[in-house]
């Protein structure tokens, strides 16, 4: 067997390097590079970073403090005019946004500046300072019953995403090693059964269900003692929601609630409704003993005023974040990570943790031995180490978690670039593969045909192959071959 002592952080810098850039742009004449038959990829508009706009608008208003010398309270007060305006324009809640900015002043103009940074950098650390705790100061992770199955109870308005999120919460925690069975309440919408027990299939998770019976709270019950019967120790209780917050669904869930106990009582929240988010977190925290939220759908063009408003106005901590369609797409909320995300600042730490989920160990270790000894990769192993960027997740996001990745306005990911490589390898030959070499003009026009691709393509990317094999060779010579796996 071989060594596996590369890090998650050196896979992902090996990774990095095996990929030719994701871009649609041809990079000799700077032009996009539409796929055959597909429109053009400027027609829709991709998913960007998590909080793209409101980090662009308090970078835009941490500007004025970089030109100065000295911070002195006219310059705090202007600034904290736009920071308060670009929170609002997030759509944050005005008494959160107006106390936020409040405080900031008072520090900043409380604060002498030390000689060895510059305002901007005072600013930019006190008000990280204050987003931290404006989004909880601590992580705050899920309770876990000492005794008995653990029952978590996911509630909130229909269409926020609790049934997806009860499907990624058991995948999360059967990989930590629990034994999850998932429980359909939504007696309302036979369909929410039906998509729960095809992704409980999909997990291979079991699916507690009753059709025909109206009682929810004893749907619940009896749930939970299936749960004990076959010596699983987590109930995941997906309930019913409605359009709008009303007294039958309250009634409903305080019933739920009284005859099962949950540990958990988590609010699942659009992340995309701002303050409408806050306002519903409110009116299930005065019926319900609520422990924590979970925001869905941050992987779109959430503006942030949730996530920065629903902790100060409610007391509940955040406790998750779904930031994709995907099972896999849920993570744990870290208050000064997303701090750093919003001032683009990055999230390194994550993205690490995202690698070492998605990247396989087996495929990593046989990758980092092969490379030792050849110095290079051929179009197998380039493959493989496509595949495992692909498992983690959309590359919008991956470039979002990268100090200053916000700022690539220029870079444009091609979200079909990674297919139509994938298509162009897997449509040569093994020997062409293991020896791109032998690639001349026939066999690349073979391969552009049989890939639905273009000649121009196919000489595109052997071209940034031997471009990335080069590089390669040349950190290896300079620092070994451990050095490329981040040993």
């Amino acid at each position: 067997m071989p060594n596996r002592g590369p890090t998650g952080a050196g896979r992902l810098y090996s990774l990095a390097y095996s990929l030719p850039p994701l871009s649609g742009r041809d990079p000799d004449r700077g032009g996009a590079v539409p796929g055959p038959g597909r429109a053009d990829p400027h027609d829709g508009k991709p998913q960007g970073p998590m909080f793209e706009d409101l980090s662009a608008k308090l970078d835009g208003a941490f500007a004025r403090f970089k030109s100065r010398g000295i911070l002195d309270e006219t310059m705090v007060d202007e600034g904290m005019r736009e920071v308060r305006r670009a929170l609002l324009e997030a759509d944050v809640h005005y008494k959160v946004a107006k106390e936020f900015c409040a405080r900031v002043a008072e520090k900043a103009k409380g604060e002498e500046v030390a000689r060895s940074i510059t305002p901007a950098q005072q600013i930019i650390k006190i008000v990280h300072d204050e987003l931290v705790t404006l989004l909880g100061d601590e992580r705050a992770g899920l309770e876990i019953a000492p005794v008995g199955p653990t029952v978590i109870l996911l509630v909130g308005l229909q269409g926020s995403g609790k049934t997806t999120t009860a499907a990624k919460l058991a995948r999360r925690l059967s990989r930590e090693g629990r034994k999850p069975i998932l429980a359909a309440l939504d007696v309302q919408r036979p369909a929410a059964i039906d998509q729960l027990e095809t992704l409980g299939k999909q997990l291979e998770v079991p699916v507690f269900a009753e059709r025909g019976e109206t009682d929810v709270a004893e749907i619940a019950r009896r749930g939970i003692e299936k749960a004990r019967a076959e010596r699983r120790n987590l109930v995941i209780v997906d309930t019913a929601g409605r359009l709008h917050v009303d007294e039958a669904m309250m009634a409903e869930l305080e019933r739920v609630v009284e005859a099962v106990d949950p540990v958990e009582t988590l609010l699942v929240a659009d992340g995309m409704t701002g303050q409408d988010a806050v306002r519903i977190a409110e009116s299930f925290h005065r019926r319900l003993p609520m422990t924590g939220v979970v925001l869905t759908k941050m992987d779109g063009d959430a503006r942030g005023g949730a996530a920065l408003s629903i902790h100060s106005v409610t007391g509940l901590p955040i406790k998750l974040v779904g930031t994709g369609e995907r099972l896999e797409a849920l993570e744990t909320f870290h208050p000064d990570r997303m701090a750093d995300r919003i001032l683009d600042r990055g999230d390194v730490v994550s993205l690490v943790e995202r690698a070492q989920e998605a990247i396989d160990e087996e495929e990593a270790a046989e990758l980092e031995e092969k490379v030792g000894k050849k110095g290079g990769f051929d179009l197998d192993d380039f493959l493989v180490a496509m595949k495992q960027i692909k498992r983690m997740g959309p590359l919008e996001s991956l470039l979002g978690m990268l100090p200053g990745g916000k700022k690539l306005q220029d870079v444009e990911v091609d979200p079909d670039r990674l297919k139509r490589i994938e298509a162009i390898v897997l449509s040569m030959t093994p020997q062409e593969r293991r020896h791109p070499k032998i690639l001349n003009g026939s066999r690349r026009k073979r391969i552009a045909k049989g890939s639905g691709t273009t000649v121009q393509e196919v000489n595109r990317l052997m071209k940034q192959f031997a471009q990335m094999n080069q590089m390669m060779k040349r950190l290896r010579g300079t620092f070994g071959a451990n050095a490329l796996f981040g040993r």
